[in-house]
């Protein structure tokens, strides 16, 4: 598995976490690394684990703005009943789209309907994918291509 993949499952896993929990973030990061390792895990790189810490910080500092999308197009669902696996992958993928351009939202997309796929229900991958092609649609940059600094 590729370390962005890694660092996106962690992400889920932690968010999902905090989702239930609501508990402070920076007290259970340390914790939460101790127990992904677990035994017959291998114990994710620091690079790994500062992409997943990006990631988890900038879903919360944008929280608000991303949780509108989702209940922007998920019109017949409060956000509250989206499963708290499918609402966070939702999350993770909208705030890739909206605020990592250095990612191409294809690939957050995939990416999504994989994890989705993976920790998800049976229909996991067909409602991120719903979801998230529908905020595609509505993005103001190329859906393929990232856009590096200085471009």
């Amino acid at each position: 598995m590729g370390k962005r993949r890694d660092g996106r499952e962690a992400a889920i896993q932690f968010l999902y976490q905090l989702d239930l929990n609501r508990e402070n973030p920076t007290e259970l990061f340390e914790s939460f690394w101790v127990l992904r390792t677990g035994p017959g895990n291998e114990a994710a790189s620091k690079k790994t684990r500062a992409f997943t810490e990006q990631i988890v910080a900038g879903v919360r500092a944008h929280a608000e703005e991303i949780d509108e999308q989702i209940k922007k197009f998920a019109a017949n669902y409060d956000l509250h009943r989206i499963a708290p696996v499918d609402r966070n992958i939702l999350r993770l993928a909208i705030y890739e789209m909206l605020f990592c351009t250095d990612v191409p939202p294809v690939v957050s997309i995939n990416e999504a309907i994989e994890i989705a796929k993976k920790f998800g229900g049976d229909e996991s991958g067909r409602f991120v994918n719903g979801i998230l092609d529908r905020v595609r649609g509505e993005l103001k940059r190329d859906a393929r291509a990232a856009i590096r600094p200085g471009q």
